[in-house]
C-alpha cells in the first residue's frame, strides 16, 4: 500500500516575499539661484535661495550620476585647496599678518595653479563637506546668477533675528505675569 501524504490547506507554508527597491536612474532638476529670504546665516546678509521653477532637467544612470558627483566634488575641492594655498601664501608674505605687503595684496586665485595644490593625494570623499559661505562669496554667487539688485534691508533683518535668538526665555519664577513676561508679550507660551 502506497502512502499518500495529504497537504493541509490550513498549514500551508507562506512564501516569503522579498520586497526590494531598485533604482535605475537619477533625475536632477536645476534651478537658478536667487536671494533666499528663508535662512539665517551666522553672519551678514545676502542669503542664497532658488527660483520657484526649475530651468532644466537632466537624467543620469546611477553610474553617470556617481561620476558627475565625483567630478563636481573634485572641482569644489580644487577651488577650496586653491583658496587655502592663496591664504597661506598671503600669510607667509605678510609674516602672519604682521607686515604690510603690496605683493600679497595683489595676489588672486588666478596666481595659484593646479601644480601648486596636491589634489591627487587628497581623497575627495573624506575631504568633501559643506561649509558656510562668507557674505562676499554669497553676493558674488548671486551676481554671477544674474541677480541685479541684492536687497540690503535683509542684512538688517537678519541681524535683528540673530540678536533675538541670543535672548531666550523669560525671567518668570513662580508665576507668569502676562503683562511683563517677555515670552507672553512675544506671543509664545511662558518658558
Amino acid at each position: 500500500s502506497a502512502s499518500v501524504l495529504a497537504s493541509s490547506i490550513l498549514k500551508r507554508e507562506k512564501r516569503k516575499r522579498t520586497k526590494n527597491v531598485h533604482f535605475n536612474c537619477v533625475t536632477v532638476y536645476y534651478f537658478t539661484r536667487r536671494q533666499g529670504f528663508t535662512s539665517v546665516p551666522s553672519q551678514g546678509g545676502s542669503t542664497l535661495g532658488m527660483s520657484t521653477r526649475h530651468n532644466s532637467v537632466r537624467q543620469y544612470t546611477l553610474g553617470e550620476f556617481a561620476m558627475e558627483q565625483e567630478r563636481l566634488h573634485r572641482e569644489m575641492l580644487r577651488e577650496h585647496l586653491r583658496e587655502e594655498k592663496l591664504n597661506s601664501l598671503k600669510l607667509k608674505m605678510t609674516k602672519n599678518g604682521t607686515v604690510e605687503s603690496e605683493e600679497a595684496n595683489t595676489l588672486t586665485l588666478d596666481d595659484i595653479s593646479d601644480d601648486d595644490i596636491d589634489l591627487d593625494n587628497t581623497e575627495v570623499d573624506e575631504y568633501f563637506f559643506l561649509q558656510p559661505l562668507p557674505t562676499k562669496k554669497r553676493r558674488a554667487l548671486l551676481r554671477a546668477s544674474g541677480v541685479k539688485k541684492i536687497d540690503v534691508e535683509e542684512k538688517h533683518e537678519l541681524r535683528a533675528i540673530r540678536l533675538s535668538r541670543e535672548d531666550c526665555g523669560c525671567d518668570c519664577r513662580v508665576f507668569c505675569d502676562p503683562e511683563t513676561c517677555t515670552c507672553s508679550l512675544a506671543g509664545i507660551k511662558c518658558q
